[in-house]
């Protein structure tokens, strides 16, 4: 049997709970809702990440392969020399969106693919192997913010589904079951107090006619 909350077992108190079971419910129903959207939405987003990670790892086995070429055609220590004269990237903006009532990051960046001539290494010191190897590491980058995103994004889900959760739970196996299991004791006990005055009265009644017949 469910733990009864502790209040006075009066119509007006049956009442009030009557009330509160009934915000309650739809409270409940609210918070299922929003459950099961957020599951949807984390479902969605996990498909996406799943695609970046496939998309980064490929992309990173390309820019690699692109650098081992590059250090074959300019030389190890060509290449560190460029790679120090590299003009650094593009700044990133870290914004805030609403994912069914959650904050989650949104990452605003320009594209971080540039040209040769953007990226601060003299273009006559270079090679065409070099310009790939950029290219291919700034698609990396690129890909990388963009699932850092995501994945930013699915960590807060996961949480408020959490949350939404544990708040359904205590709602459909405690809270409710509590006061439903105390109006059903309070509906008892008012019937018991009624019956309790029905047999008094009665009694009341027959001492009444009893004197009056004397």
């Amino acid at each position: 049997m469910a733990e009864l909350l502790n209040v006075k077992p009066t119509r007006m108190e049956l009442l009030n709970l009557k009330r509160r079971i009934t915000l309650a419910r739809k409270g409940h129903k609210l918070l299922k809702d929003k459950q099961d959207a957020l599951v949807m939405e984390f479902l969605t987003i996990y498909d996406e990440a799943l695609r970046l990670r496939g998309e980064l790892g490929e992309k990173m086995a390309e820019a690699f392969r692109a650098l081992q070429a590059a250090e074959m055609d300019a030389g190890t220590l060509r290449l560190k020399e460029i790679a120090l004269s590299v003009k650094p990237n593009r700044e990133v903006e870290i914004k805030e969106r609403n994912v069914m009532g959650v904050p989650v990051p949104l990452i605003e960046a320009e594209s971080f693919r540039r040209g040769a001539d953007e990226r601060g290494y003299a273009f006559v010191s270079s090679s065409v192997k070099v310009d790939v190897a950029s290219e291919k590491f700034e698609e990396v980058l690129e890909t990388a913010v963009r699932l850092a995103e995501v994945e930013e994004t699915l960590k807060r889900l996961a949480r408020e589904i959490e949350v939404t959760k544990r708040r359904v739970n205590a709602l459909e196996y405690i809270i409710i079951p509590r006061m439903e299991a105390t109006m059903r004791f309070i509906e008892q006990r008012l019937d018991e107090m009624e019956r309790e005055n029905f047999f008094r009265l009665k009694r009341v009644k027959a001492l009444i006619e009893a004197r009056a017949g004397g």
